[in-house]
């Protein structure tokens, strides 16, 4: 069996299919990690989620920020973006029991050396730590009233965790912390405007692998995508893997048992024209 761990798709149908075919990725044999974001803005987001419903067994993901975006907008939580691919999803005959098959997804996976998870681990959390975090949103999405959470998911505050926060706000910030967060300061304040490049941080603020007294380092590899604009890095114990295919660059796949990386090119099938966003 063969591990391979895959950038955000954002309904990039052909091009995750030219990468399965380069890998000779065999559903049953082989494992598929995905870092979460499968679907909206590229053509095939129907597409992309079918076949990952169909192949489930031999998929491990987790929930990024666009998956759950597509989540909210189904419940009327949040009114679609202009640039959104969702709209087949929900028209679809089988869209409910596909959005029902997501929203049971983790937003976090620990095993055997990796950890995955979609935007980052907060610096100050451990790795046990977080995925007992991990594990109460996803109870709170997992419950018949789930949708409760759906309204009040969305908001940039609390910026900072702290151990003492409850209901609402601790779920909100353990859910930016793994869906949204790129940037943090030293005391562990997120930032969630910037989307550029390393060398255009600004001045105060750390990739949050990168910050001080960072409390997972040493322990399991860290496997994330949502930072586009960083695209592959691999070092301070973590690999991204988000390359940015959507915008005109690449898919990639990082065998987990080799280290070696495998990538395809955007095929233009995928990019819908005018689309823009993160």
């Amino acid at each position: 069996m063969a591990r391979y761990a895959i950038g955000d798709i954002q309904g990039c149908y052909h091009s995750l299919m030219q990468l399965l075919d380069k890998l000779g990725f065999a559903p049953g044999r082989d494992q598929l990690w995905l870092v979460g974001d499968i679907i909206n803005r590229g053509t095939g987001s129907l597409a992309v989620l079918r076949w990952c419903y169909a192949h489930r067994q031999s998929i491990r993901m987790v929930l990024g920020n666009h998956d759950l975006h597509a989540i909210a907008v189904a419940h009327g939580v949040r009114r679609p973006h202009r640039f959104d691919t969702l709209h087949e999803i929900f028209e679809a005959p089988d869209g409910g029991e596909l959005l029902h098959w997501l929203r049971q997804q983790p937003l976090m996976v620990l095993e055997e050396g990796y950890a995955m998870l979609h935007a980052g681990l907060y610096p100050q959390w451990t790795v046990p730590q977080a995925k007992a975090l991990a594990e109460e949103v996803e109870a709170v999405l997992q419950a018949p009233d789930y949708a409760h959470f759906l309204h009040d998911m969305y908001g940039n505050t609390p910026a900072a965790w702290s151990d003492g926060l409850t209901g609402i706000d601790r779920w909100r910030a353990i859910t930016n912390a793994f869906t949204r967060m790129r940037l943090c300061d030293a005391q562990g304040a997120m930032e969630f405007a910037f989307k550029g490049e390393v060398q255009a941080i600004p001045a105060g603020y750390y990739p949050w692998f990168q910050a001080p007294d960072r409390q997972s380092v040493g322990q399991q590899t860290l496997l994330f995508g949502h930072w586009s604009a960083l695209g592959l890095h691999q070092g301070d114990g973590v690999i991204a893997l988000d390359t940015g295919c959507l915008w005109g660059r690449q898919l990639t796949a990082c065998q987990l048992e080799t280290g070696h990386f495998i990538q395809v090119d955007l095929d233009p099938r995928d990019r819908p024209p005018g689309m823009a966003g993160d």
